[in-house]
């Protein structure tokens, strides 16, 4: 048994979105007959990314286990050979049977394009959303500012996700015009539920004028989805690049309003520990902050993570359940406190 990871290309136009539904063809679906029929097994990808009926890809990632003794590098000549033209594996590689690509830390990467101008050009109507009333992209560009960074993005977020937790990290957010057409390009860690397209339409209502940029913060700060503007449609929408993160940054800090903090990874490979410092945190957010980095961390390797909370001496509770993970004073370092057993996470064998 091998696991191969594709690179996967497609028009979105023609598809009801990349996961298998009852509605219509997806992506998905496509992909597992096409690879059924190859190599003469059952067959069934896992996606990195289920983009949303009529979004396009350049780089979505997919891995499938199989028996056969092809050559992994060659799978995406075969393959390209059973599939319709609006799809096409760019490359595909063999990766460890334990590789995959909802699990490893990356930085993903879409494009919402937009025409703007007084009559559409039909050669982009798949491809890129039609405004007709001018839009302002400096206003645009200066309310992306006030998302970029780690916050709650729940006001960025369709009501039936099934994500329980709405803090992301948007690591860029540009907003470039060229010409007639405006692209909002956004990069980060991970995305909720048409988060993606609810930030374009929201930033269009900048453009319009109907919002100040400014008020973008206080759209963010309201952590409701009726705050912020409609969601953009799906066609302008395409998922750029999923680059795989093939080393651990050293530091991963974040702050905002609510939270600053660091987590220091320099020992985590070899040494199993890692050490997170709490500048100051909310009281409401304190657990919520306490329980995802030290996941992170866990998730990341670590065996043992040390919390030092800077702000407010016994805000951390020893013996007390945060999440999956239990905390004492450490014995070691003054104002530490280390989790109990960090690979508690594990049991379950599944990520939350």
């Amino acid at each position: 048994m091998k696991r191969i990871k594709l690179i996967v290309a497609y028009d979105g136009t023609n598809y009801c979105g990349w996961q298998i539904q009852n509605n219509g063809r997806t992506i998905e679906e496509v992909l597992n007959e096409a690879l059924t029929a190859l190599f003469h097994e059952k067959v069934a990808v896992i996606g990195a990314s289920r983009t949303d009926s009529g979004v396009h890809s350049d780089g979505n990632v997919a891995v499938f286990d199989t028996e056969s003794r092809m050559p992994a590098d060659k799978v995406c000549f075969a393959l390209n050979q059973r599939l319709p033209e609006d799809i096409r594996v760019l490359a595909s590689e063999e990766v460890p049977l334990t590789w995959h690509p909802r699990k490893c830390n990356c930085v993903k990467t879409y494009e919402y394009r937009i025409l703007n101008r007084k009559i559409e050009i039909p050669t982009l109507r798949l491809y890129a959303y039609f405004c007709y009333f001018p839009l302002d992209a400096e206003k645009m560009k200066q309310a992306a500012a006030y998302l970029v960074g780690e916050h709650d993005f729940t006001s960025f977020c369709a009501p039936r996700t099934q994500a329980e937790d709405m803090v992301r990290t948007i690591y860029s957010l540009d907003v470039v015009k060229t010409g007639d057409m405006i692209t909002i390009r956004v990069s980060g860690s991970g995305f909720l539920y048409n988060m993606v397209r609810i930030i374009a339409g929201t930033l269009m209502k900048v453009g319009l004028g109907v919002y100040p940029p400014e008020h973008v913060e206080e759209i963010l700060d309201a952590r409701n989805r009726a705050a912020a503007g409609p969601t953009a449609v799906a066609r302008g929408l395409t998922l750029i690049s999923l680059e795989e993160e093939t080393e651990l940054r050293p530091v991963i800090a974040a702050e905002n309003k609510e939270w600053k903090y660091s987590l220091d990874q320099t020992k985590t490979v070899k040494e199993k520990q890692s050490f997170l410092t709490i500048e100051r945190c909310v009281p409401e957010e304190f657990e919520r902050l306490l329980f995802r980095v030290v996941h992170q961390a866990v998730r990341n390797g670590a065996e043992t993570v040390y919390v030092n909370d800077q702000e407010a001496a016994g805000r951390i509770e020893a013996g007390k359940a945060y999440g999956y993970y239990v905390f004492w004073p450490s014995d070691e370092k003054g104002g530490w406190y280390v989790t109990h057993d960090a690979r508690v996470w594990g049991k379950s064998g599944e990520e939350t």
